[in-house]
């Protein structure tokens, strides 16, 4: 738990200081992946939020120049798939100029990050996450549920690179059956090229993908057999709160991270809210909603208002569902889908 704040510093009902957030800019993506938005629900006819819902760029940097006010100094830029959102580099922009936002940074699954990378950086975005679940390409083309192979992400990790972010991330989700057997081959790949990859427990987001725990890779197992082929030893976090366990190679070069929400949960010091597409404050990935912020933005609220109404939300909050989800394996609950508002 987080204890290193001051008494002015906006806290929850567990003492969690609010200092993330992450915005997701779009409801879309070009991608089907089955644990996120499988395509025999979201296909062709489904439909998607409309444009005039979806905050603007300007209400967006509002908000996060009020949040930062509030404590938050790390920004991630989601979707959806954040670059299917038309000019999101200038959101970018806009963000990157606002007043104590010490890090900005976005998670695309790379498909059309060769066009974007360069624009990106030049906007101020300082780091980037590319999800790739697997380097085979049959097994890439069944888990993003539209049969693209792997080349076009790989160009996008190319390009980052060649623009200069540094270290890439890749997030992998781990499913048991589906893409367990290529973890090695990707953290190899990772590896031999200075990027970090960090495998993700598969998790119960969301109602649509039939999550079952024997579907999960636990943390342990996931280190052990990479660790098996390349040894491993633990790291220290960078920070309080880090989402990911740190493992680097024994021979110094490079490192992996597992997220383990479902093994070994981390809901004592989350820090993170989540803003969805059309302004919802959401204070969970786990949430079953959100608080609407858009309606007050548009209706000609102060700053001084919203702020107000944000303190409301997070000093009542008491999320911990990775730590009490066993209470509800027998009665699932409504959850926000996890394309709504990221990961």
């Amino acid at each position: 738990m987080n204890t290193e704040t001051t008494s002015a510093t906006l806290l929850d009902r567990f003492r969690r200081p609010l200092r993330d957030l992450r915005i997701s800019v779009t409801d879309r993506c070009n991608f089907r992946c089955p644990y996120c938005m499988p395509a025999e629900i979201y296909g062709e006819r489904y439909q998607f939020l409309p444009r005039e819902s979806l905050l603007t760029f300007e209400e967006i940097t509002r908000l996060t120049g009020i949040l930062a006010r509030l404590g938050v100094v790390k920004v991630r830029v989601t979707g959806g798939e954040p670059l299917v959102r038309a000019q999101v580099d200038s959101l970018v922009g806009m963000l990157s100029r606002v007043e104590g936002i010490e890090d900005l940074t976005m998670t695309t699954n790379g498909y059309l990050l060769p066009q974007f990378a360069q624009k990106l950086k030049d906007a101020g975005l300082r780091r980037i996450t590319v999800s790739l679940d697997s380097l085979d390409d049959e097994v890439f083309r069944h888990m993003n549920g539209r049969s693209f192979d792997t080349k076009r992400v790989l160009e996008g990790l190319e390009a980052a690179q060649a623009a200069g972010f540094a270290p890439i991330k890749i997030n992998a989700v781990a499913q048991r059956g589906v893409n367990d057997h290529t973890m090695v081959d990707l953290a190899r790949f990772a590896k031999e090229r200075g990027h970090i990859v960090r495998f993700i427990e598969y998790m119960d987001v969301g109602t649509l993908n039939g999550w079952k725990m024997d579907d999960v890779v636990p943390a342990d197992e996931i280190v052990a057999r990479i660790g098996a082929e390349m040894p491993l030893e633990p790291v220290d976090a960078n920070y309080r709160g880090e989402v990911a366990r740190r493992y680097r190679f024994a021979d110094g070069e490079g490192e992996i991270g597992v997220i383990a929400s479902v093994t070994k949960p981390f809901c004592g010091d989350c820090t993170r809210m989540r803003l969805s597409p059309e302004g919802d404050f959401v204070t969970c990935l786990f949430a079953d909603s959100g608080r609407d912020l858009r309606t007050p933005l548009r209706s000609g609220a102060s700053d001084e208002t919203l702020e107000s109404m944000i303190r409301d939300i997070w000093s009542v909050r008491e999320d911990r569902y990775s730590e009490i989800r066993t209470m509800f394996t027998d009665e699932p609950r409504r959850k926000v889908e996890m394309y709504h508002i990221g990961g």
